[in-house]
């Protein structure tokens, strides 16, 4: 009967409303031939159907999920596996046909019965698998339940839980060795006496003890103090680096694309532009940290980068070390979007790269290099922050725009103050401005050493 699927069927299966449709049927016989049979069969035809639908809807099935993502997080263009296991936990028996809700950019939802043929101890386990091109985080599920009565006349179909967040992190982006250590070398490794310049005499120079390495004597320090004096053997600090990621929404607003708490889950406010920055932070972010260094993550405005990123699993700070600050600084960059006024700071008065972010810079002054990684600046904006090279022992400046031709007063303030300074547009290959930084292109770096001595620095 291909007319009863016209019918709904997220109440009634087919047979249900063939049995209604009876019921109609045989109580228009009763009243036209008066005949009282037919009347109580038209009645039991009708309150069958109606029965079976208050039963499924009072009582449900309760079930118990559980979901697993391997990885999780998982970075973008790469697979994880989603493992679910569904569980019976009221009583009742039977069979359900069960689908997984998914964001619309995963594809069509996986569909599924249970029990499954393999369930063992109560339990049903499934498997798939997900892809995601962008970064986020996406609401995997529910899982939607769908069954029927012991009779088959009604159906029900319900979420049997509340899903769980899938987060997508940018993939890092393989970048060369460059030349960005300063006095560290390629490794970031550099001896506290050149961290912290100490004399020789006060510092760095102890009594001679039995076993002591004539090589190691200090003549000087011996003739000054009447006693046999050594060098003192030499530290190794960590390396810092700090990372300026700039998200303001002005700076990136050309060229939008997403924006939005999506109901599948956290879409980012953003632009191509971001994009591009985001997987530079990362894998300017997993190039330090395979090195060793120390990073910390600032914003214009010198508060934590990543304190308004919905997925950062620390937003209040700024500091990441080793293995787990990496995969800290991933999960934060998977949500991160553009933030801020959406007009111009003469209106709103609000000014980046002010002395709120000196302030940050100058308390690690000289520990490491300094890596800003910016939207579109204008030519005040970039006089601010060209005075905040002087406070790393070297500083990059990598400027995202779609129009990086009209670039060359905003990059010439900035190599005044000695950046090292890079325009570069979303179709920019990552490692190919990351190279820029080492040719010969970047001209006016003659400042660079005053101000590195302070003389242009805030304070």
């Amino acid at each position: 009967m291909a007319w009863l699927d016209r019918f709904p069927k997220h109440i009634f299966s087919p047979r249900g409303w063939g049995l209604l449709g009876a019921g109609l049927l045989f109580l228009l016989a009763a009243q036209v031939l008066g005949r009282r049979d037919l009347l109580v069969l038209a009645l039991l035809l009708l309150v069958l159907p109606l029965l079976s639908l208050a039963g499924t809807r009072l009582l449900k099935p309760r079930f118990q999920v559980y979901r697993e993502f391997n990885p999780s997080p998982v970075e973008t263009s790469s697979t994880t596996t989603v493992r679910l296991a569904v569980a019976r936990t009221g009583p009742g028996t039977g069979h359900a046909l069960m689908d997984e809700q998914l964001p619309s950019r995963f594809g069509q939802s996986p569909v599924f019965r249970f029990p499954a043929r393999t369930a063992a101890a109560g339990s049903s386990r499934y498997e798939y698998k997900l892809r995601s091109a962008k970064r986020g985080q996406f609401l995997i599920g529910p899982v939607m339940a769908e069954f029927s009565d012991p009779f088959g006349l009604s159906v029900h179909r319900h979420a049997i839980d509340s899903g769980d967040v899938l987060t997508v992190t940018p993939a890092a982006v393989e970048l060369s060795v460059t030349g960005l250590a300063g006095a560290r070398g390629h490794d970031g490794v550099t001896a506290t006496r050149i961290r912290a310049n100490p004399s020789d005499d006060d510092v760095m120079t102890r009594e001679y003890r039995h076993g002591d390495p004539i090589r190691r004597v200090h003549w000087a320090a011996t003739a000054r103090h009447g006693s046999l004096m050594v060098r003192q053997e030499e530290s190794v600090t960590t390396p810092e680096a700090t990372i300026i990621l700039d998200h303001r929404f002005l700076a990136y607003s050309s060229g939008f694309v997403s924006g939005g708490d999506a109901a599948d889950g956290h879409e980012p406010v953003s632009s191509d532009a971001f994009e591009w920055a985001v997987t530079a932070a990362m894998s300017i972010s997993a190039h330090l940290g395979e090195r060793n260094y120390a990073l910390r993550c600032l914003d214009p405005a010198g508060e934590p980068a990543f304190l308004n990123s919905p997925s950062a699993p620390e937003p209040e700070t700024d500091e990441y070390v080793g293995v787990g600050g990496l995969q800290s600084i991933a999960a934060s960059l998977a949500a991160i979007q553009l933030t801020g006024p959406r007009r111009p700071a003469a209106e709103t008065g609000q000014q980046p790269f002010d002395d709120r972010l000196m302030d940050k810079l100058s308390a690690h002054r000289l520990r490491g290099p300094i890596l800003a990684i910016l939207g579109r600046l204008s030519a005040s904006e970039a006089r601010s922050l060209a005075p905040a090279a002087g406070f790393g022992a070297n500083a990059f400046a990598l400027v995202v725009t779609d129009r990086a031709a009209d670039t060359g007063p905003v990059l010439e303030s900035l190599r005044r103050g000695g950046w090292r300074a890079v325009a570069v547009s979303p179709a920019t290959p990552l490692p190919a401005a990351w190279s820029a930084f080492d040719q010969g292109g970047t001209p006016a770096l003659s400042a660079a050493a005053d101000v590195r001595r302070g003389s242009g620095g805030r304070r």
